[in-house]
């Protein structure tokens, strides 16, 4: 099965409503007076987003005006070069070693198998991975990634459940060397965006990263759960805010989310997509391509 499958596969479930009203607008034939409206209204419910939703009608509206085009779709395929457009961004430097990726984000998200999805990811390129376990509020959660630890094939360093998250990822830097790892991936405690003391904790173990590996390009990679819509874009804004975030990663497109997220973040903050969760498994990370994302989200 390949990417498209997969996306299309694992966004079925959840976009029953949002399918069934794109495949009426879209049905051959010409485009009538109510067709914009209607567009613009199945993005809203895509979890596009107002604003979003309503700039690409626009600038769709122009360009079919200019065009002269009248079929619906060949207004589709002008939709999806849109989004895929939007959706296309700088590729990240993912080179250097050791590279270093923080997964932060709400409790709940999905940031402890992210980063055990990553570590298998990395290990099927052959690449000695080193998994931090930065969640110490959770005795579970350190527990969780040990296991997956185990069946990613990837080291881990942890500590007592209590321990401070910052001399968690200071040990484990201080290991990554000593080991000569090649990926570092570190799991962090979840946090409301709005907590400021929180935040700050968070800032403070970017800090031991920096100092530790000085120069080296720290990602930090936002985790967002799919199922949370527009609040999905609060969040964004609000963590990259407080530690400016280099790429995100949005899971359970296979829940009961409708993806149009994806595009609304992106949209306002520009910030790239990396992976896409589409399952439970280990191998169900994919990494994100932006044609693709579009074909999957409207076809």
């Amino acid at each position: 099965m390949n990417l498209l499958q997969r996306f299309k596969t694992g966004l079925t479930k959840s976009r029953q409503e949002f399918t069934r009203r794109l495949g009426q607008l879209f049905t051959p034939g010409e485009i009538t007076p109510e067709f914009f409206e209607q567009l613009e209204e199945a993005l809203i419910l895509g979890d596009v987003g107002a604003v979003t939703a309503s700039e690409l009608v626009e600038a769709l509206q122009d360009r079919a005006r200019q065009e002269r085009l009248k079929e619906k779709e060949a207004v589709k395929g002008l939709l999806v070069s849109q989004i895929t457009e939007l959706l296309e961004t700088p590729v990240l430097n993912l080179e250097t070693e050791p590279l270093v990726i923080l997964l932060v984000g709400v409790n709940g998200s999905g940031k402890t198998t992210t980063a055990a999805k990553l570590a298998w990811i990395y290990r099927q390129q052959e690449k000695k991975v080193l998994l931090v376990a930065g969640d110490t509020f959770r005795a579970a959660a350190i527990d969780q990634l040990q296991i997956w630890a185990e069946r990613a094939g990837a080291d881990i360093i942890k500590q007592q459940p209590g321990s401070d998250p910052a001399a968690v990822f200071f040990d484990a830097l201080n290991a990554a060397r000593a080991r000569r790892a090649q990926v570092v991936i570190g799991d962090t405690a979840g946090r409301l965006h709005t907590r400021a003391n929180l935040m700050q904790e968070l800032e403070k173990i970017q800090r031991v990263v920096n100092r530790s590996l000085e120069g080296q390009p720290h990602l930090v990679w936002l985790v967002v759960d799919a199922t949370t819509g527009q609040n999905g874009l609060a969040q964004a804004r609000l963590f990259n805010q407080s530690v400016p975030v280099d790429g995100l990663v949005v899971t359970k497109l296979d829940g009961t989310a409708r993806g149009g997220i994806v595009v609304a973040i992106q949209k306002a903050l520009g910030i790239p997509v990396c992976y896409l969760g589409i399952g439970e498994g280990i191998d169900d990370l994919a990494p994100f391509r932006a044609g693709e994302f579009a074909r999957a989200l409207l076809e």
